[in-house]
């Protein structure tokens, strides 16, 4: 899969939440509808077998509910992609990586064999499964991980029992922490805390810059890795540092600087950091200090000024706006214009954002903010991941195409707009900006309302407590009084309130793009153009 991702530390984002950040692009020609689900302890299974590789993992008991955004059509698979489980942890798996030819050969991927030939008769070699990928990775690692660090810890694991057949990089975040793993050949993985006061790009090209492998094998304050990855490396000449360099560069060692990915990958990264360090360095011209093919751009590096979630979306959202490489810009020329992969492609399934806020309640401390469709086009708006169900216009996404659910209504929306981007583009800014205060403004309501809940839970408590009934509650206990009571029912109502709204206004913007794109057509005719 094509993604982009960006990671924001508590102390680069606007409010100190952690928030981790991906698009989930569909492979080149495909389209993939996607829904917003809620999976509950019930549902999720005890024993799991993966369509793509039919690698077989038992699971285990007692798993956390959790959200995740899968497939419509699970013909290959649930492909969960995003989601926060109820103990506020939150995963986006995964964005596919570059690799080398020398890590391949270290440690090839573990790709599924079928059988040959048929059992009984002579010859016969049975099917031997392969390892497992973003098919699996969320269904097997989010139910059961209570902070970002047990989630690398886990899905390490998983990697080293069972091995991947592609390169992945997974984030993993809770109120405190981000984790970034990286997979390495068919078994070995890194792993690096974001630092606190940074933002991460990755555009599906192996990225961390600086690893310490004492930390990884020691520890591990900052850094994890698979238990031999020193020897690993050794072992298989991986380490290309001129000199006994410290740190170990990681993206030198197993990732790539091919000629592909200065079209499609380092220009992402060079666009998201010129938005987000306008006056940090000189972007542009013969004497920037980096270019669009840079292989040095940095992994990680403090913002100019705190990133908002608006920040996030528009950067997921670009497409090289105010350079000669924009497709739909008037600087540059048709060959500049289409130079680079855009980070806001065609072919865009959702994006997810997900953030953990340290000021609120364990109730209500997480937001998922959800877009469907192509990122230039459609609209970011936040909903609450402690539910039991989720709104029906974001979950019962369907193989058909219709206008009555967001995935659809959103594609039909950029198809139409991509075709009159100059004439439909000031429609789209006011339905994002319009959709995007109505959210912020229904997490302010919506945690007035938790507050008022916690404050009566606490008063009806201290209540009891003069008269002996009872002894005072702890805060964990009164937020989970919270939780079991009627909490979720108002998280539950905000998103249903969200998705109504959202619903309205895209229904809008569909009327008002439909007229003007139809307008447009080459075939129209009017009296008056003698």
């Amino acid at each position: 899969m094509a993604c982009t991702t960006i990671l924001v530390g508590k102390d680069a984002s606007y409010d100190g939440s952690t928030i981790i950040a991906r698009n989930e692009d569909s492979a080149n020609g495909e389209f993939c509808p996607k829904r917003f689900i809620v999976v509950k302890p019930d549902e999720q299974p005890r024993h799991y077998k993966s369509v793509l590789s039919h690698v077989e993992v038992d699971l285990p008991d007692e798993p956390l509910q959790y959200t995740a955004v899968p497939n419509a059509d699970l013909k290959e698979g649930i492909w969960g992609e995003a989601g926060v489980n109820e103990a506020n942890v939150a995963m986006s798996a995964t964005e596919t990586l570059t690799t080398n030819e020398r890590v391949l050969g270290a440690d090839p991927f573990v790709e599924l064999t079928p059988a040959k030939g048929k059992k009984g008769e002579d010859g016969y070699e049975p099917e031997v499964p392969g390892g497992i990928g973003e098919e699996d990775f969320l269904t097997l690692v989010l139910p059961y991980v209570k902070t970002a660090r047990e989630g690398v810890t886990r899905l390490g694991a998983l990697l080293e029992q069972y091995g991947t057949y592609e390169m992945n990089g997974v984030a993993f975040s809770d109120v405190d922490e981000i984790w970034w793993l990286e997979t390495v050949g068919g078994h070995h993985w890194i792993a690096k805390r974001v630092p606190d006061e940074a933002y991460v790009t990755m555009p599906n090209q192996l990225g961390i810059d600086e690893f310490d492998l004492d930390d990884a094998l020691g520890d591990q304050e900052e850094h994890m890795c698979s238990a031999d990855l020193g020897e690993f490396i050794e072992r298989n000449h991986l380490d290309l540092a001129v000199e006994n360099v410290t740190p170990f560069n990681p993206r030198d060692a197993f990732g790539s600087h091919s000629d592909s990915d200065h079209v499609y990958n380092t220009p992402r990264a060079w666009y998201m950091q010129r938005f987000l360090n306008p006056y940090d360095e000189q972007w542009d011209g013969r004497d920037a200090d980096h270019q669009p093919t840079s292989d040095d751009i940095p992994w990680a590096r403090q913002p100019d000024r705190k990133i908002t979630i608006e920040d996030v979306k528009y950067v997921l959202s670009s497409h090289y706006q105010g350079t000669p490489y924009d497709p739909y810009g008037k600087l540059g020329d048709q060959h500049s214009r289409h130079m680079f992969r855009p980070i806001g492609i065609n072919r865009q399934s959702q994006l997810s954002v997900m953030q953990i806020r340290p000021y609120r309640p364990q109730v209500n401390r997480a937001v998922q903010w959800i877009a469907y469709g192509s990122n230039p086009f459609n609209t970011l708006v936040p909903f609450f991941p402690n539910v039991d169900s989720t709104p029906k216009y974001l979950e019962d996404t369907t193989t058909r195409v219709t206008s009555e659910n967001f995935y659809w209504e959103n594609r039909i929306i950029a198809a139409l707009c991509d075709a009159s981007f100059a004439d439909t583009a000031n429609a789209v800014e006011r339905y994002q900006e319009k959709t995007g205060g109505m959210g912020h403004r229904m997490v302010a309501a919506t945690d007035g309302q938790i507050d008022r809940l916690v404050e009566d839970v606490i008063d009806e408590f201290d209540a009891d407590d003069e008269t002996g009934d009872v002894q005072p509650m702890e805060p964990d206990e009164i937020i989970e009084a919270v939780r079991n009571g009627e909490a979720r029912e108002v998280l539950a109502t905000a998103n249903e309130t969200m998705a109504a709204q959202l619903k309205a206004e895209t229904d809008k913007l569909l009327d008002s793009v439909l007229y003007t794109t139809s307008m447009n057509m080459k075939n129209g005719f009017h009296m008056s153009d003698f």
